[in-house]
């Protein structure tokens, strides 16, 4: 594989100048960064997530979302991501499928029409009351 110039993406990640760290030498929020840049590195077709902020503190898997939004931005590729956090998918997803519990078929799909722009917290809880209101557990 060619060499790539990856430092604006270890930088828009917060890890420049960590580049040779091995994974035991960084925290759980930095081995998080470091993922998504292996994960973007390879410039994919398509970004599989599978709960890619659960273990981690709020304050930081907020900081990592909006990582992965300006990663996004900047590198934009088809993501599917799988998460139990609600007001996760309505602030990073485009469309919502919703699933059933096992056997797993799918209930239905949340469009979120919303320019991730502008969702702030108020915006949030209308999606999240909408999202309810269709989908009512």
């Amino acid at each position: 594989m060619r060499e790539k110039d990856l430092s604006a993406l270890y930088e828009t990640l917060g890890l420049g100048g960590m580049e040779d760290f091995f994974p035991a030498q960084l925290s759980l929020g930095l081995a998080r960064r470091a993922a998504l840049a292996r994960a973007f590195a390879v410039e994919p077709a398509l970004l599989l997530l599978d709960e890619p902020f659960v273990s981690l503190d709020e304050a930081t898997a907020e900081r990592l979302r909006a990582l992965l939004m300006a990663v996004w931005s900047a590198r934009p590729t088809t993501a599917l991501m799988v998460t139990h956090n609600i007001r996760e998918a309505l602030e990073l997803a485009d469309e919502i499928i919703l699933l059933t519990d096992r056997p797993s078929h799918v209930r239905g799909v949340f469009r979120v029409d919303v320019p991730r722009a502008e969702r702030d917290a108020a915006m949030l809880d209308r999606l999240a009351a909408g999202l309810a209101a269709q989908f009512p557990t």
